[in-house]
């Protein structure tokens, strides 16, 4: 008997379909739960494995109560026939059996592991990866995970990664270390290429590294599949670089040999990456000298990556040289490269991370060696030309763009690789629209179907949003009728979401509220965005209690979370109608939910209360901003509270709030206060019939206005020196009267 604790894992995030393991609901006797502990253990093969739960799982599959007898026979021949069909071939009609019975079937390990392995094996069919994980969902419900041997769980482990479920895959993987199973090394590498973030793509490439160190050496022998090859590696090495972890990156680069992996040119097109991320210029002009000095040889995309590493650092004019030298032919490239290298001085101090990546480099491109030449000539194809293409976009060189997009067609004539694919019409369409030249960007459009390249959504994405940027709701809507009816692209969720923008840009919440329901009536699912946009559509229109009802509605859906911006907006809705108590009472609501309110909601704030006309609630709000994101405060919200404090009259506050906006470097509008100002304080502090008292309270609260109308230049009586060092906190002093 197998103790069904075995399956009670805390795994992290688990998959819905795959929620780490079920629960045991009966009770498993000392001698069972002894019995499996060194099973536990131990890391099996597959075969293994599969033999041991073959002999042990009869009092997971057979349901309690009954004949046995009776019932086993007909376990066996409804087991038998979908073990049948799979054989057969027959992958829909297995799956239709299972529906018709799954709470036994399967109830074999062979057949299990069979129909789960063929599931994930046709995960090229849109309605394989959802199969499969509702038969992981039946047997975790039976507590009969143990059917299924490592075979099948790596293969439903890959085909999750490709399908775009990670987490479903990151679950499977998770479940197999903990029950010692080795997974496919296809399946782990997977999974880590598509994991986000990436830092828990390389806890899960850790957690198999360490269960392959634990394992015995003649189990690894047996299961050669498992141990992590060169690709794997990569797929390691690009997470650090997402993340930005040169310790790390340095530590596995250097593991690599431990487990026979040789770098390859996918890897040193990483280490590109890595160094640009680190900001290491001069390392990566070195890169391409050191893979030629390790005998590897560079493919088209170690250019791609050069070329995008110095548009990234701005570094244009490195960009189109070694493009010009690729379309020149030249084998010397490196000679370039080493010019530049020579040039930089991004050396970095020895306790920093960004220093580890050197003798990664250091070790293959030594300066004083004779420059190696490229063993062939490499032209340039469209990916490299559309990644300077968005080097000119960044740097707001549209015509240069254009030239670009002319030159390459005339260049395709004779180098079929520089044709321009979809991507380079996107990039050329999306810096003409960033200009705001939409009626060029839209005969860029028409110019693709006459070229025979199809545009794909994410073409008439960018185009919808430089209309509904420039206001052109009704260009916009004939855009997207001539996308779904006349190009036949569906519409997603980015495409409602840039609509239902620009509805808001344009004070339509009745245009906005129209897409989103015929996005839900088409089947798409709303994003966070498409519940946020809507809300701000009712927060622009003034109807708070419509954008609650939004925000209600979200938290039911369980497809999405609400997070910090969903708040902010509901924080937002009340605030602009001067609703403060109500919008207190959100943020309050979401401290208890563990989420902690940031600049943008004090920002709210601070509008709310001044078109709350309530003063009293901007002090408390400095305080607490003071307290909590001082650090954050921008000028939104920092003018904002000096915009009440001023006219209430709370000159210290005031002028506590402008140096803290000085400090940062922020120039507060003194135009703006010296005209409040006179209109709302120049005949303060005038009254002649003020008993003694009074006068004497007030002397200090003058002193301050004094001060502040020093530092708006205003005729004074206050010439001290430093105000933000004299002025003395004094209780009351933020009482104008």
């Amino acid at each position: 008997m197998i103790c069904c604790a075995r399956y009670s894992l805390n795994l992290l995030q688990p998959h819905p379909s795959f929620p780490g393991g079920a629960t045991c609901s009966c009770s498993c006797s000392t001698a069972a739960s002894s019995s499996s502990g060194n099973h536990r253990q131990r890391l099996h093969s597959p075969s293994a494995l599969s033999q041991t739960t073959s002999r042990s799982t009869s009092e997971l599959t057979h349901p309690p109560g009954g004949d046995r007898d009776d019932e086993d026979g007909a376990f066996s021949s409804a087991d038998e026939a979908l073990l049948a069909l799979l054989r057969a071939h027959d992958t829909d009609a297995a799956y239709r059996l299972f529906t018709s019975n799954p709470s036994v079937l399967p109830s074999s390990p062979t057949t299990a592991s069979r129909l789960l392995a063929q599931l994930s094996f046709s995960s090229g069919n849109p309605g394989a990866s959802p199969r499969a994980a509702r038969l992981l969902q039946s047997l975790r419900a039976r507590g009969a995970l143990d059917l299924l041997d490592a075979n099948s769980l790596s293969l439903a482990a890959a085909a999750a990664a490709r399908s775009r479920d990670a987490r479903l895959a990151h679950s499977l993987l998770l479940y197999m270390l903990r029950q010692g199973l080795l997974p496919d090394r296809r399946a782990y590498t997977a999974a880590v290429a598509r994991l986000a973030p990436p830092t828990k793509a390389l806890r899960l490439f850790d957690a198999v590294l360490r269960a392959l160190r634990r394992a015995p050496p003649e189990l690894l022998a047996g299961s050669a599949a498992c141990v992590p090859d060169t690709a794997a590696f990569n797929a390691a090495l690009s997470a650090c670089a997402d993340a930005g972890d040169c310790r790390r990156f340095r530590e596995l680069f250097d593991g690599m040999r431990e487990w026979g992996a040789t770098a390859d040119a996918l890897t040193y097109n990483v280490v590109v990456k890595m160094c640009a991320r680190a900001g290491r210029k001069g390392l990566v002009a070195r890169v391409l000298e050191c893979m030629i000095s390790a005998g590897v040889a560079p493919c088209a995309t170690t250019f791609h990556s050069l070329v995008a590493a110095f548009v990234g650092f701005g570094d244009i004019p490195t960009a189109e040289r070694i493009v010009q030298a690729m379309r020149e032919q030249r084998r010397d490239i490196c000679l370039l490269l080493r010019a530049v290298a020579m040039e930089c001085d991004d050396v970095p101090d020895a306790e920093q991370d960004a220093a580890l990546l050197d003798a990664i480099v250091a070790d293959g491109a030594n300066p004083e060696q004779e420059v190696p030449l490229l063993p062939k000539a490499y032209p340039p194809n469209a990916r490299v030309y559309t990644t300077l293409m968005k080097g000119y976009m960044n740097a707001g060189r549209v015509e240069d763009v254009v030239t670009m997009l002319r030159a390459m067609r005339r260049e395709a004539e004779t180098a079929p690789a520089s044709r321009p694919d979809h991507v380079t019409y996107t990039t050329v369409i999306s810096a003409l629209v960033a200009a705001g030249d939409m009626a060029r960007a839209r005969s860029v459009l028409d110019e693709m179907a006459a070229a025979g390249v199809p545009p794909n959504r994410v073409t008439y994405n960018v185009l919808l949003n430089g209309y509904c940027q420039q206001l052109q709701i009704s260009k916009a809507k004939e855009l997207f009728e001539e996308m779904v009816n006349g190009a036949g692209i569906q519409p997603g969720v980015v495409t409602y979401n840039t609509l239902m923008d620009g509805c808001v840009l344009s004070d339509d919440s009745a245009g906005a509220l129209a897409f989103f329901n015929e996005m839900r009536s088409r089947g798409i699912a709303p994003s966070t965005v498409s519940y946020t946009t809507l809300m701000k559509a009712f927060a622009v229109s003034g109807q708070p209690k419509m954008a609650h009802k939004v925000f209600e509605e979200m938290e039911r859906d369980p497809r999405v979370s609400v997070d910090r911006a969903a708040w902010n907006m509901l924080v937002e809705c009340y605030c602009r109608q001067g609703h403060v108590e109500t919008a207190k009472q959100v943020v309050e609501r979401m401290k208890e939910r563990g989420v902690q309110p940031d600049v943008a909601t004090y920002g709210s704030l601070a509008k709310g209360v001044a078109a709350a006309r309530k003063p009293g609630e901007a002090l408390v709000l400095w305080n607490e901003v003071q307290e909590r994101c001082l650090e954050e405060a921008d000028e939104e919200l920092l003018g904002a509270l000096a915009d009440v404090c001023v006219r209430a009259a709370f000159f210290r506050k005031a002028l506590e709030i402008v140096a803290c906006m000085e400090e940062k470097g922020i120039a507060p509008n003194k135009t703006r206060y010296r005209k409040m100002y006179i209109e709302m304080h120049s005949r303060m502090f005038t009254s002649k019939h003020a008993s003694q008292a009074r006068q004497d309270r007030r002397r200090e609260r003058k002193r301050a206005a004094e001060a502040f109308k020093f530092w708006l230049g205003l005729p004074n009586s206050y010439y001290g020196g430093e105000w933000r060092v004299e002025l003395p906190p004094l209780e009351g002093d933020d009482d104008p009267s």
